[in-house]
């Protein structure tokens, strides 16, 4: 008889590629995989892997298996889902993977909101980047995902992922309420500014400059930092000007102002669990919340800048 645990396995092997990152994944020992994976091949008299360099390399058979675990770990969750709805009560913990923005407007009114309907239901939210929250979305370490696309940066879709549509959020030109930056009439005129934005490492880092690039300004990004919350206080302190998702800037740069950039570009942002998941009463709830707080966060849109 084969053992989901052991299929589970097989499974993160297939993502992973490596006993060792399999084993960080679902908090095993490396040779606790091992043993794993090696039951699984006596359970079905075949060779499910090979090595290949450092890699273990699923051979056909094995191939074939992870193809049906995947069917069958997806089935054992709509199962849970289905007992779940039978239940008088929402109850247990509910893991939640975010980037700061979302932690800072969103999570905190949807928390409210499932406090007061699901006291039972504990929410636990762990801050990530997006790679990072997937791989522990996939892993079963988390179960819900916020994730964001930026103009033309599609995240791509991911097999056993299901998304849903959340929230458009304005991207918005920040610049000092005083200073040789407060009043452009064009963002030509900001040549000489010093900017703040992400790494270009990650997905708004890489938008920002090539927005601007596109408008035909190349930034001089002196103060480059992932803490939205810092990229806000620069230019509230009046040392730097920078393009800011709405949900942070129209709550945390006080007097400084804001602009609406040529297009009025957006981003998106999503929520995303594992497809066996989708239905499950807890992530409905926290789906609901989510959408209540953001259609109370809906405001008057800044003068637009040429």
């Amino acid at each position: 008889m084969l053992h989901l645990s052991r299929l589970r396995t097989l499974h993160v092997l297939a993502r992973l590629g490596t006993v060792g990152a399999v084993a960080r994944s679902l908090a095993y020992s490396p040779s606790a995989v091992s043993q794993q994976l090696a039951q699984l091949e006596k359970e079905t008299g075949a060779r499910l892997t090979e090595q290949m360099g450092r890699r273990l390399v699923l051979t056909d058979a094995g191939r074939l298996l992870t193809e049906h675990a995947a069917v069958l770990l997806e089935g054992v969750e709509r199962a849970e889902s289905d007992l779940a709805a039978t239940r008088p009560a929402l109850s247990g913990v509910l893991r939640v993977a975010s980037f700061q923005s979302v932690m800072l407007s969103l999570i905190p009114p949807a928390l409210t909101v499932l406090s007061a309907a699901h006291p039972d239901l504990q929410i636990e939210v762990h801050q990530r980047e997006v790679e990072p929250a997937y791989e522990g979305l996939l892993a079963h370490e988390f179960d819900l995902v916020l994730g964001e696309e930026y103009p033309g940066l599609d995240e791509p879709h991911r097999p056993g992922v299901q998304r849903e549509p959340l929230l458009e959020d304005p991207l918005l030109l920040a610049v000092p309420s005083s200073g040789p930056w407060c009043e452009p009439a064009r963002i030509e005129d900001l040549a000489d500014a010093s900017w703040t934005a992400d790494p270009e490492t990650v997905m708004p880092g890489v938008w920002v400059r090539n927005h601007l690039r596109r408008l035909g300004l190349e930034p001089r990004v002196r103060f480059e930092t992932i803490d939205l919350l810092l990229q806000a206080h620069l230019v509230r302190s009046g040392h730097a000007v920078a393009i800011l998702p709405g949900l942070v800037a129209r709550e945390h740069l006080g007097p400084a102002r804001l602009l609406e950039l040529a297009g009025a570009p957006r981003r998106r942002l999503h929520t995303a669990v594992r497809s066996g998941r989708r239905d499950h009463p807890a992530t409905r709830a926290l789906r609901t919340a989510l959408a209540e707080a953001a259609a109370t966060l809906a405001s008057a849109v800044p003068p637009n800048l040429s």
